[in-house]
């Protein structure tokens, strides 16, 4: 996270809610675009590209910045949301909330310009090559995305899940909506 990145107050619940907007673009030979992102304590993942939405942004304003800083490419606009994603972490002290959205159209090569140094490359494979991948991540970001890209998504669906735990050795996440 950057060093501009604002941090919100804790809510009445006592948990920061941060809202994020995630991007899934697909180019015209059925390929997805997935970013690979560098975490605080050294490990990667595959994810799609998106981030945190700044105070005063609406989600696709920052879902297009966030695109074009993780990929290069520019996003003129989007879709209504395509899934929503929820997650209670009171352990963690956080309440997450992801809404993605399929891009229109895009355009533009692949050229990262990360500010907050996170994703270390973006690429446009297959949609079996992005769920194999993405799996290595964290499953509320896997297992919407799988459900999007293999077609077994009502639009809109609304992801629950609750992730218990303080660190990494205890760690539970359950998916409460279904």
């Amino acid at each position: 996270m950057a060093a501009d990145t604002h941090v919100p107050e804790p809510g009445p619940d006592g948990l920061r809610h941060w809202r994020v907007a995630g991007g899934v673009l697909i180019d015209d030979d059925d390929r997805v675009l997935i970013v690979n992102n560098k975490r605080r304590n050294g490990e990667t993942d595959w994810s799609p590209p998106g981030g945190v939405i700044d105070p005063g942004e609406s989600p696709t304003i920052a879902l297009s910045r966030e695109v074009l800083e993780e990929s290069g490419l520019v996003v003129p606009d989007w879709h209504p949301p395509a899934y929503h994603v929820v997650v209670t972490a009171p352990g963690y002290g956080f309440r997450l909330e992801v809404v993605s959205h399929l891009a229109v159209g895009f355009s533009g090569d692949i050229a990262i310009d990360d500010p907050d140094g996170i994703v270390m490359a973006a690429e446009f494979v297959d949609r079996t090559t992005a769920v194999e991948r993405m799996r290595g991540g964290s499953q509320w970001v896997w297992e919407p995305m799988t459900d999007y890209l293999l077609g077994d998504l009502e639009t809109g669906h609304t992801f629950e899940y609750r992730l218990d735990g303080s660190s990494a050795s205890d760690r539970q996440v359950t998916r409460l909506d279904g």
